[in-house]
C-alpha cells in the first residue's frame, strides 16, 4: 500500500507536538506549498493561526490555502493525499467553518471525522464524551476553563450534542456517527466503507492502540478510492504518519546550547499561569513583566509601544550580562472587551509589541522558548520571520522543537520551543528550560 502525503492545516503551530522531522510553514502561496509536497516526510504543516482571527477571516484563510494546495497538488501530480484540519483538544477553535470550507474547495468528501484526543495531554474520549485529566480525574471537557472561553465556549462535551450545537442544528446530533471504543478494537473498515455524503463521525480513543488502530482502517480504505476529511488534535497524526523514533532524545535537545536563552510567554491559561509560577521560582531567571494594558490608551499608544519595547529589550540585555535567564510575560489580568472584534485587535497590538522584541533580541541567545499556540505562531512567522522550519521533535511529550536555518539572518540556527499553554503539569517549563540549559546551570 502506498502511504498517502497528509497535509495539515493548523489552526496555531503546536499541532506538530506528536510529529517530528517535517517541514512546518508560515506562508501558503503556491511555491512555499510545493516545498511541502515535494519534501521527503509523508506529511507537512501549513500553519494558519486561524484560532487568532475573526470567523470571515478564518474561512477565507482557508479557503485561500486550499486553493493553492489544490493546483500545486495537481501540478506536481499528487492524487493520494490526506487532509487534516488540526485544532485544539479541548473543542475550541473555528468548526465548522474550517471543514465547511475544506469540503468545499476539495470536495466530495466521504465523511468528516472528529476525533479531538490527545493522549500525550491526558485528553481521551470515551463513549463520544471527550474528558481532560484534571489532577488525574477524568473531566468531561465542557466542566473545564476551556469550555467557558469568551470566542469558543460550548456547553456539552458529548460529541454529538457538541456537533449539533455548532452547527447551529444544521447537523443533528443523532445524524453523526458513533465509532465507539469497541468498533475501533473490532474493527471499522466495513463501516468506514459504508460512509459517504461527507457525513460526520466522531471517534472514540483513550489509548495510541486506538488511534493506531483507527488510522491503520483508514488507510486501507482511502487506498479503495474514499475521501475522507479530519478535524482532530495531534495525536491522530502519529497513527497516520507512522513515523520512525525522533533523531534526537529529549534530554538531548540541549547539548549543543552554549549560551543563555530568552523565554517568552503568552498564554494566560491557567495551566501557564503555574507552570511560570514554578519557572519564576528559580534564582537562575529575571522576570520581565510587559505591561500590556499600557497599550489600551488610543492617544499614547504608539508611544508606549516604543516605550514598553526598549524598557524590554534594556531588561534582557542587562539580564543576559548577569548571568540570568530573561523569562518575558505578559502581565497576568485579564482585560474585558466589549465585543469579539475588539479583544482581536488589542491581541493584534500585544503581539505586534511581543514580535518586535522578539526580532530585536540579541543574537547571541542560545535558545528561544515560547509559551502559548497563538505565541508561538506569531515567533515564527513574525519574530523570526520564516517562511518554513523544520521539526526536530518533542522536548516533553506534547512540546516541539524547531530550529532555524544555518542561514537566518540574525539568529542561525537556534533551537525554538513551541510550548502549548494548555499542555504539561506544573513543572513542565522549569523541565524544558533545564534540558535546553544542561550546559549552563
Amino acid at each position: 500500500m502506498v502511504r498517502p502525503l497528509v497535509v495539515v492545516l493548523d489552526d496555531d503551530p503546536t499541532g506538530s507536538q506528536t510529529v517530528h522531522s517535517c517541514l512546518l510553514l508560515t506562508q501558503w502561496d503556491k511555491e512555499t506549498l510545493r516545498l511541502g509536497v515535494r519534501d521527503s516526510s509523508p506529511l507537512f504543516f501549513v500553519l494558519t493561526n486561524t484560532r487568532a482571527v475573526t470567523p470571515d477571516r478564518a474561512a477565507a484563510i482557508t479557503r485561500e490555502v486550499c486553493r493553492n494546495l489544490r493546483a500545486v497538488l495537481q501540478e506536481e501530480g499528487v492524487a493520494n493525499f490526506l487532509i487534516v484540519s488540526r485544532s485544539d483538544s479541548t473543542l475550541r477553535g473555528h468548526y465548522p467553518i474550517e471543514t465547511d470550507v475544506i469540503a468545499e474547495e476539495l470536495g466530495n468528501f466521504d465523511a468528516h471525522f472528529l476525533v479531538p484526543a490527545f493522549l500525550e495531554g491526558g485528553r481521551f474520549t470515551e463513549d463520544s464524551i471527550h474528558y481532560l485529566l484534571v489532577d488525574g480525574v477524568p473531566t468531561p471537557t465542557h466542566l473545564t476553563e476551556f469550555a467557558k472561553d469568551s470566542v469558543f465556549g460550548y456547553s456539552t462535551s458529548y460529541l454529538p450534542a457538541y456537533v449539533e450545537e455548532k452547527t447551529k442544528g444544521r447537523i443533528k446530533a443523532d445524524q453523526v456517527v458513533r465509532l465507539l471504543l469497541a468498533d475501533i478494537r473490532w474493527g471499522v473498515e466495513d463501516k468506514l466503507r459504508q460512509l459517504q455524503g461527507n457525513v460526520c463521525v466522531v471517534v472514540d480513543a483513550k489509548e495510541q492502540q486506538d488511534l493506531d488502530r483507527f488510522a491503520q482502517a483508514v488507510l486501507t480504505v482511502s487506498g479503495e478510492g474514499k475521501r475522507f476529511l479530519f478535524r482532530s488534535a495531534a495525536s491522530l497524526l502519529t497513527a497516520l504518519a507512522q513515523l520512525p523514533p525522533q533523531p534526537v532524545a529529549a534530554v538531548d535537545m540541549g547539548k549543543d546550547v552554549q549560551n543563555r536563552g530568552v523565554i517568552l510567554v503568552g498564554s494566560h491559561v491557567q495551566k501557564t499561569t503555574t507552570q511560570l509560577q514554578a519557572l519564576l521560582a528559580l534564582d537562575t531567571v529575571q522576570p520581565i513583566e510587559v505591561k500590556v494594558g499600557r497599550l489600551l490608551s488610543e492617544a499614547g499608544e504608539s508611544k508606549e509601544f516604543q516605550a514598553l519595547q526598549q524598557e524590554v529589550l534594556e531588561k534582557v540585555a542587562d539580564s543576559l550580562q548577569r548571568g540570568l535567564t530573561p523569562v518575558i510575560f505578559t502581565s497576568r489580568q485579564e482585560i474585558t472587551f466589549p465585543d469579539l472584534a475588539a479583544r482581536l485587535a488589542f491581541g493584534t497590538k500585544v503581539s505586534d509589541l511581543l514580535m518586535t522584541i522578539v526580532a530585536n533580541l540579541p543574537p547571541t541567545i542560545g535558545f528561544l522558548i515560547s509559551k502559548g499556540g497563538i505565541t508561538s505562531n506569531d515567533v515564527l512567522s513574525k519574530g523570526l520571520a520564516l517562511r518554513a522550519v523544520r521539526l526536530l521533535g518533542q522536548i516533553l511529550p506534547g512540546v516541539s522543537v524547531v530550529r532555524t536555518n544555518s542561514d537566518h539572518p540574525r539568529f542561525p540556527d537556534l533551537p525554538v520551543v513551541l510550548f502549548p499553554g494548555n499542555v504539561g503539569d506544573r513543572d513542565s517549563l522549569v523541565t524544558v528550560y533545564q534540558r535546553l540549559s544542561r550546559n549552563l546551570l
